[in-house]
């Protein structure tokens, strides 16, 4: 665990220091944000947040390759593959953050990134369905890429007010990075030190370094440089861990429906907020015969601040919602399912009060 926190410590102190650097990197390449009809900000605002992300990132692959633990992660090629899928991403997100890039090239780097990434072998190797079931590698490759796209667009949708996508995707890591921790204490042999907990913890750290630059009213925001490299990170995590844990033997074992479902349902359940706002944005858009991709201002952040909540309120309360989804998915992994299915619904109706309470005060 100690290892781990350096490297959290380590890509925070990074980024927070390259985020100052990178805001004036901006202003001189003409990186910044206009006040558009479906923003929140009053005053144009310098993006480019991801790349000092990226920076921190690295340096924590960089220290992680000369920790003697961790080191052993670097015996394959996995952790260079992540590097190199962030940087094609990072690069991408940058180039579109200063010339606004068309949806096609965006969709192509996400895929090409993705491919690198599946080349040096952060792949699914098998999905955890019916216990393990291993599918032909053209399928798999498939779905690997299909994972990066979806999780890279899900964090860019939500990334809609000061400190929300970096606090969503903090809470996010942070969920499994715990459920990745623990559960590889039931690897045989027993290993802590695995890809998916690493890139998680160095992920935590660059949110972490990031958000005092970006907590509202926000100096710099991470741009599409930053969403895209968050997004992809955490599908890299998640691709590296789905298919290495036996739901037979693992700590979701906790019953035999637990076991089925967990595997499945916990990947999906830690990144829920942003592909619900983005699974929305679609069927509203398309329903109104708009382009999927085509922006708006009806996120769920927007209803907050619609129903009455402050911007630092709206932004507080998604954090809510996006830990009880994801820190309740993995309760269940270590929790008896029933108690945890009790507590987890009257924590969402607490919530679920605070949410609307603005509404009924304006009524």
């Amino acid at each position: 665990m100690r290892e781990y926190l350096l490297v959290l410590l380590v890509a925070a102190v990074f980024t927070y220091a390259a985020t100052t650097l990178v805001r004036y990197l901006a202003f001189a390449i003409g990186a910044v944000t206009p006040v558009r009809a479906r923003d929140v900000h009053s005053v144009p605002i310098p993006r480019l947040g991801g790349v000092a992300m990226f920076c921190g990132f690295a340096a924590a692959v960089a220290l992680g390759s000369q920790l003697p633990y961790l080191s052993g992660l670097f015996g394959s090629r996995e952790l260079l593959g992540v590097l190199l899928g962030a940087g094609i991403i990072t690069l991408l997100g940058a180039i579109d953050d200063v010339r606004d890039l068309d949806w096609l090239t965006k969709l192509a780097g996400q895929v090409l990134a993705g491919g690198v990434m599946a080349f040096f072998g952060v792949q699914l190797l098998s999905i955890p369905v019916f216990g393990v079931t291993v599918l032909p590698e053209p399928v798999l490759v498939t779905l690997t890429i299909l994972i990066v796209v979806v999780s890279t667009n899900a964090v860019n949708f939500v990334d809609g007010l000061d400190g929300l996508a970096a606090g969503v995707v903090f809470i996010s890591a942070g969920a499994f990075f715990a459920w990745s921790y623990l559960v590889s204490h039931n690897f045989d042999p027993p290993n802590v030190f695995t890809t998916a907990t690493f890139i998680t913890a160095a992920l935590m750290g660059c949110c972490l370094g990031f958000l005092p630059h970006n907590l509202h009213p926000a100096r710099l925001f991470m741009g599409d440089a930053g969403a895209l490299l968050l997004g992809l990170l955490l599908s890299a995590a998640t691709i590296s861990m789905t298919g290495s844990v036996d739901p037979n033997s693992s700590v979701a074992a906790t019953s035999a429906t637990t076991a089925f479902l967990l595997p499945l349902f916990l990947p999906v359940a830690i990144m829920a907020l942003p592909i619900l706002d983005m699974l929305l944005a679609v069927v509203r858009r398309t329903r109104r015969g708009d382009l999927p991709w085509k922006p708006d201002a009806h996120h769920l952040h927007h209803q907050l601040l619609k129903i009455g909540h402050s911007h630092r309120r709206a932004v507080a309360l998604m954090y809510l919602w996006s830990a009880l989804l994801a820190v309740g998915a993995v309760s269940f992994a270590f929790f008896p399912p029933l108690a945890t299915a009790v507590v987890l619904v009257l924590l969402l109706v607490v919530a679920a009060v605070l949410t609307w309470q603005p509404g009924r005060r304006v009524s």
